[in-house]
């Protein structure tokens, strides 16, 4: 509900006017060809610009160098002037006391405006959604069995935790007994 309200006085004090930035700037690249990948990102900000409260932005571990390249070319391209953009419309919301939040959130949009590729835009209750967790090694064994061990700690390169034999179920369930 306050993110509903948050969102309605955002896209009329700054979303509807920095999205307009962002959609003229998808344009330009589109016309330009050669720039329709900093288009794409450009519009996909637009839409988290008219919209941002209940979203956030996460990183995205697979992108590389040609995600890199392309920050730096679109920062000068059009990243400094829509983020100047943020913070003067920052600043000007800060000033008063309703304000102050949507200032904040002016704020934290700036760096996804300079640096726009390699992130996604995601619903905040996705962010920590795919993250595992892993589990301690089982107390009573004094070492991990197979159905304990967390798949990033096989494959090449991972060395094997010593005594990692499995046992039948009821020899497990004695020595958990044993130990308790």
């Amino acid at each position: 509900m306050l993110n509903g309200i948050l969102n309605v006085i955002w896209l009329i004090l700054e979303g509807i006017w920095m999205a307009i930035g962002y959609v003229i700037a998808g344009i330009i690249c589109f016309i330009l060809i050669i720039t329709i990948p900093f288009g794409i990102a450009s519009f996909r900000i637009a839409g988290y610009v008219l919209w941002p409260f209940g979203r956030t932005v996460e990183r995205r571990p697979e992108a590389g160098v040609a995600s890199t390249i392309g920050n730096v070319i679109w920062l000068i391209l059009f990243g400094w002037w829509l983020a100047i953009g943020h913070l003067v419309a920052g600043v000007a919301l800060c000033l008063t006391i309703i304000g102050i939040p949507l200032g904040i959130a002016s704020f934290k949009i700036i760096p996804i405006t300079l640096l726009p590729l390699g992130v996604r835009i995601i619903p905040v209750g996705e962010r920590y959604a795919g993250m595992s967790y892993r589990l301690p090694a089982a107390k009573w064994s004094g070492s991990r069995r197979a159905c304990d061990r967390h798949p990033r700690d096989s494959g090449p390169g991972v060395k094997s935790w010593p005594n990692t034999t499995v046992t039948p179920r009821h020899h497990r369930a004695r020595a958990h007994r044993q130990h308790h």
